[in-house]
């Protein structure tokens, strides 16, 4: 697997693998970087750029470039990082005693905070912060308390979304209704009722812009990072050269805030008199919680279960609808108890999370020197050095799931499925690990699968069949399978 010319010099670790030099290159100074560049939005693709490297360098952890450069920007950013793709060494990049997570949320480049209020929000801080250790705790708290009103207003707000789809469906001769905007409609209006206690109802203009404002909002502040697939090099020259100004954004930010101070004011109080947040400090962090991680990462990961499921010709959505409709048989209602019987449904989203992780990068800046252990062989991080762990490939690890670039919805199905679960890393963390103040990982992580087990389920339970191709639904045969009343929470 590695080089034998290294053979000599080989040292080992405790647990007995050898300890080799990091493979890899950053390449010369500047142009070094902007090949790299180019590679990764331009010539290969996120993929395809880790996919080559690992290959050439006959190792999962290696050095390499990761964009932005940002020729434009006094402000210097390091592009140097530790690649990181197998599940054996992607575990360090979760330990806290190994790596620090201060402002490195999408690597070495932070938006101006700017877009923030002019703070840094809890994401942005590391666990040994204390402002970290009281957002967090209101996070997980605000969760805790929201729970009861979850299902109901995910179900109210899918019930919404679906029969806007059914109403244009029944008025077009292709039997074909856009998808993305009632969705993102659906996921906007759903997270300010369940996480704020706001809805957007009470303000016309944030019922039928705030989605869009939220998302234009997030936008900006990734745009740099991020390849959206428009023509070169118009996409280099214009999204990848300079940071977008907080002006662009700014009115529509503050129309956003000021709906959560006037709507959001019962979680506005939890958060000041409970875990002594200022008022502002509450919103902003509230905002960017609603924005960035939950409508952001759902707005992501649910076009693509729908598209998965919508594409799929093996049969699986016939045998999701015997799932859901018997565990529903007699007048049962979905929620988180049955949720729990629906193996299959729940096999099903976790193995779209492992094909296709919301957020596929992580990042972790060394706190001390140490050994990092892939499968085959260890090597040795310096203090301060950036690792980036790229979650597509470590979750097609070959040596933890067999046949890993193919789509198994019953993958995590019975006691050895169950186990698998101790490698699925799409949350910053273990899919069987559970958030805390004292770690990174994503605070919602369990409402993630459960919000998608219940949108697979309702889709299921409501018709017959369905396609969509990404952008678009269109119902074959739409059948409402039950009544057309939303169930409540079980």
């Amino acid at each position: 697997m590695f080089r034998t010319t290294m053979a000599s010099s080989l040292s080992f670790n405790a647990g007995g693998l050898p300890v080799l030099p990091l493979p890899g290159s950053y390449g010369p100074p500047l142009l070094g970087p902007l090949k790299d560049r180019l590679d990764y939005f331009w010539f290969q693709g996120s993929e395809t750029f880790f996919r080559q490297r690992a290959a050439t360098y006959k190792s999962t952890v290696f050095r390499t470039n990761m964009p932005p450069t940002f020729p434009f920007l006094t402000k210097k950013i390091d592009p140097r990082v530790i690649a990181v793709v197998d599940c054996a060494a992607f575990p360090a990049l979760f330990d806290l005693s190994l790596v620090e997570k201060r402002d490195v949320l999408i690597g070495d480049f932070m938006p101006s905070t700017d877009f923030t209020g002019g703070m840094r929000v809890m994401v942005y801080m590391d666990p040994s912060e204390q402002k970290h250790n009281a957002g967090k705790a209101f996070c997980l708290d605000l969760l805790k308390r929201r729970a009861r009103i979850w299902v109901s207003e995910f179900l109210l707000s899918t019930d919404v979304m679906l029969t806007t789809i059914e109403k244009e469906l029944s008025g077009s001769d292709t039997r074909c209704a856009g998808l993305l905007v009632p969705l993102q409609k659906c996921i906007f209006s759903f997270l300010c009722k369940s996480l704020a206690g706001a809805d957007p109802a009470t303000c016309p203009e944030i019922a039928d812009c705030g989605f869009a404002m939220l998302d234009k909002w997030l936008s900006l502040q990734i745009l740099p990072t991020t390849s959206i697939g428009v023509l070169q090099p118009l996409e280099e020259i214009f999204l990848h050269s300079f940071a977008y100004p907080f002006a662009l954004v700014k009115g529509n930010y503050q129309k956003l805030y000021d709906f959560l101070e006037k709507e959001g004011g019962e979680v506005i109080g939890m958060a000041t008199s409970e875990y002594s947040l200022t008022k502002e400090g509450a919103i902003h962090n509230l905002l960017f919680i609603l924005g960035f991680n939950a409508f952001g990462g759902f707005s992501v990961f649910l076009p693509t279960l729908i598209t998965t499921l919508g594409r799929d010709t093996t049969g699986l959505q016939g045998r999701l609808r015997a799932e859901v409709r018997r565990v529903l048989a007699r007048g049962r209602q979905l929620g988180f108890d049955t949720v729990k019987e629906m193996e299959l449904v729940q096999s099903t989203v976790h193995e779209v999370l492992r094909m296709n992780p919301p957020v596929f990068l992580q990042y972790g800046r060394a706190r001390k020197d140490f050994l990092l252990s892939s499968h085959e062989a260890s090597f040795q991080v310096r203090t301060g050095e950036l690792l980036c762990g790229y979650q597509k490939l470590a979750m097609r690890d070959p040596k933890v799931f067999d046949d890993p670039e193919t789509f198994n919805p019953d993958r995590y199905m019975g006691e050895k499925g169950r186990r698998l679960l101790d490698y699925l890393y799409w949350s910053n963390g273990p899919q069987t690990a559970t958030p805390s103040t004292a770690n990174k990982q994503c605070a919602a992580k369990d409402y993630v699968v459960f919000t998608a087990c219940l949108l697979v389920a309702e889709i299921v339970r409501r018709y017959d069949d369905f396609r969509c191709d990404g952008s678009s639904l269109s119902v074959t045969k739409l059948e409402k399978a039950a009544a057309s009343a939303v169930p409540g929470p079980s």
